[in-house]
């Protein structure tokens, strides 16, 4: 069954829709009533929801890293790994997630250890794709400290690959980044070693 359109969508006017009016009219041309009870409040919560998975675009990177930069004579390799990764592909809008492992070897500064999973956080609540993710996590480090050398590797399963298209569940991606000492053989492999041991 169709069900009316809820608002004729005026093209110069478009700012004037809020997310809730367009949410309501993509509920109508996927075919469903808006006004039914379980979809009434639908657009309010696509509304709230969607302002958190995008909250990154309202928040500073560099802002973040420099509340908690420390001076250290330390110049061994900092790993912070397993770090938890949602996002939302810029091609779909549907989710992809996994795992986020980010190393570094300080030049007379670190990072405190709670702002590397945050900056992860701030990429990864916009719209992205894992490549992209994968870089800006390494040049907003890169940035922050100017260490000899940052790497990131990221693991991820994509809903747009696992729900639709080519439809293989058990399929994931990994993207890595790699900059300064990280790019030496020996840097590289001590890294994705400690990264691969779940122990």
């Amino acid at each position: 069954m169709a069900y009316p359109i809820v608002k004729e969508l005026p093209i110069r006017s478009l700012e004037e829709w809020s997310t809730e009016d367009l949410c309501r009219e993509l509920i109508v041309r996927l075919g469903e009533d808006p006004t039914r009870e379980g979809l009434v409040k639908t657009p309010e919560r696509v509304q709230k929801a969607m302002g958190f998975l995008t909250k990154g675009y309202q928040e500073d990177p560099n802002k973040i890293l420099r509340g908690a930069l420390f001076d250290v004579a330390y110049d061994e390799m900092v790993i912070v790994k397993e770090i938890e990764m949602f996002s939302l592909c810029e091609h779909h809008l549907l989710p992809f997630f996994g795992k986020v492992h980010v190393a570094y070897i300080p030049k007379g500064k670190v990072i405190g250890l709670s702002k590397i999973p945050r900056l992860v956080d701030v990429f990864a609540r916009r719209l992205q794709v894992q490549e992209r993710l994968t870089q800006q996590i390494a040049e907003a480090i890169a940035q922050a400290i100017e260490p000899q050398g940052v790497g990131v590797v990221i693991e991820a399963q994509h809903l747009c690959m696992m729900m639709r298209g080519v439809e293989k569940q058990q399929s994931s991606t990994v993207t890595s980044a790699m900059m300064g000492a990280f790019q030496q053989h020996n840097t590289r492999a001590e890294f994705l070693s400690l990264v691969r041991d779940r122990r």
